[in-house]
């Protein structure tokens, strides 16, 4: 792979954070076991906390120790020495100065330019301030000669509607290139979620049958069991549809209704997701009103650092429709939220029933037909619900699923984590994993007029779990 041969810097701006703690730095420290980082490689964190590089590297040691990574401690402490740390306020102008001098005086050291890649892992608030002062310190110059490149990473929540995402779009793309620039939306790197992809490209028994002809409507659920937990104040600015409906659940819709991209490549591949979207009928005030509906669990307000009026939405059901030849008139019914009846991702395709001359159709038929179900956690599998003959006299169904399970064929659910993958791609320059300026944007057009309709809506309150269709439940269902 080109880019082992060439030297390169990673700059995590919130390096002390939870989400450096939790993902980045396991995931950076198990693509150094397999030999995936450059062979020259520094980590260089960058955070308000004054810290020196060995008490940063004791940090970083505590977070690999705390995941239960089972390897040598001379690999623990080989990668430790790729570490280091820079004090700095993301406010502070002085602050990326102070930067730019360290990875110059590193860059000096190797005898040459390194390739840059800065990643954001702070709140979304943050994102404007740090992308000015990057432009503006001099770091998104690449290093001169072809291969030589600065690349940014931006975690999502990308804005909170359709005129902030654009402002801050426009901003970015003064500063950096869109080659230069990878958006995250970690859903994207799931195996199943890939699979999807592989799924439905790479056998023709379904690719026939995908579409209104045959699918009847399709059913994505992101659930979480938990509540809000101590990031309520974060929370409560944020709301369910923009945590995980305008990115994660829009992904998976656009996977599943996008077009043959023809080849694998990332341009291609994110235009045929960026037209799913921007072929998302956009609701009136009315259309609002009769498919949707808003949610909050019981407890929510009693939760620490949630306004005690609050109305944000923790649980939503949106029906949504494709206006385009392939979908039109099937329902995509969204459904995301927390404090639900179990952890659960899955994508379900309802195929229509068939009426044939082994089974006619009756008033009491509803449960026939096919179903195709991925699994996204706390599984990744693939199942396929079919029906055949229930042994015995006459002529009665059975429903039987066929069933894949990465689990079950590798023995293990030990493959590559989501952020492996992202910076992976990102070291690799492949944007495919990422979501482009116009998917962003498309998902806030659809989504952003929901939000203005709920602004002063009383959420419908629910105990814990939720009903098919869409109605919260008060208690357990």
């Amino acid at each position: 792979m080109s880019y082992i041969k060439r030297p390169t810097t990673i700059v995590i701006f919130g390096a002390t954070g939870d989400l450096n703690r939790k993902k980045l730095m396991p995931a950076l420290f198990d693509l150094y076991t397999k030999s995936l980082l450059p062979k020259q490689f520094r980590i260089v964190g960058f955070s308000r906390q004054k810290l020196t590089h060995d008490a940063y590297r004791s940090f970083v040691r505590n977070v690999i120790e705390q995941k239960g990574h089972k390897h040598s401690s001379r690999d623990v402490d080989i990668f430790l020495d790729h570490l280091f740390y820079c004090p700095g306020l993301f406010e502070d102008a002085a602050s990326y100065g102070n930067l730019s001098k360290f990875l110059y005086e590193q860059d000096e050291k190797l005898g040459q330019c390194s390739c840059k890649l800065f990643y954001l892992a702070v709140p979304p608030n943050f994102y404007d301030t740090i992308f000015q002062n990057v432009a503006d310190s001099g770091l998104s110059i690449p290093c001169a000669g072809d291969n030589g490149w600065t690349r940014i990473l931006v975690e999502k929540p990308f804005g909170k509607d359709l005129l902030t995402a654009q402002e801050l779009d426009k901003k970015l793309g003064l500063l950096f290139d869109e080659d230069q620039i990878f958006r995250i939306d970690h859903y994207l790197a799931k195996e199943t979620l890939e699979n999807i992809l592989a799924f439905r490209f790479s056998n023709s028994i379904f690719q026939p049958a995908w579409n209104n002809k045959y699918i009847g409507k399709v059913h994505i659920q992101l659930f979480e069991d938990s509540g809000v937990g101590k990031r309520g104040a974060f929370y409560d600015g944020v709301g369910a549809l923009r945590d995980v409906g305008q990115n994660h659940i829009l992904q998976m819709l656009a996977l599943i209704a996008m077009e043959d991209p023809g080849v694998f490549e990332a341009k291609k591949i994110r235009l045929e997701r960026e037209n799913v979207i921007q072929s998302l009928r956009a609701f009136s005030r009315e259309e609002c009103e009769e498919y949707t509906v808003k949610g909050q669990y019981t407890e929510y307000r009693r939760e620490e650092g949630v306004l005690p009026q609050s109305n944000v939405e923790t649980y939503f059901y949106i029906t949504a429709f494709i206006d385009n030849e392939r979908w039109r008139g099937v329902p995509f019914h969204l459904e995301g939220g927390k404090r639900m009846y179990k952890k659960k991702t899955e994508i379900t395709v309802y195929f229509k029933k068939l009426d044939s001359c082994v089974y006619k159709l009756d008033d009491n038929s509803s449960e026939y037909g096919n179903v195709l179900k991925f699994v996204i956690q706390p599984e990744e599998k693939i199942s396929v619900r079919f029906w055949v003959k229930k042994p015995g006299f006459g002529m009665k169904l059975e429903p039987q699923l066929l069933t894949f399970s990465y689990e079950d064929t590798s023995g293990s659910k030990h493959f590559p984590d989501a952020y492996e993958k992202l910076f992976l791609s990102t070291l690799e320059g492949d944007q495919t994993l990422f979501t482009s300026s116009r998917e962003v944007e498309a998902a806030w057009e659809f989504i952003t007029p929901i939000m203005e309709y709920w602004r002063d809506k009383e959420p419908v309150l629910y105990g814990r779990g939720c009903k098919e269709g869409g109605i919260p439940l008060m208690g357990n269902t």
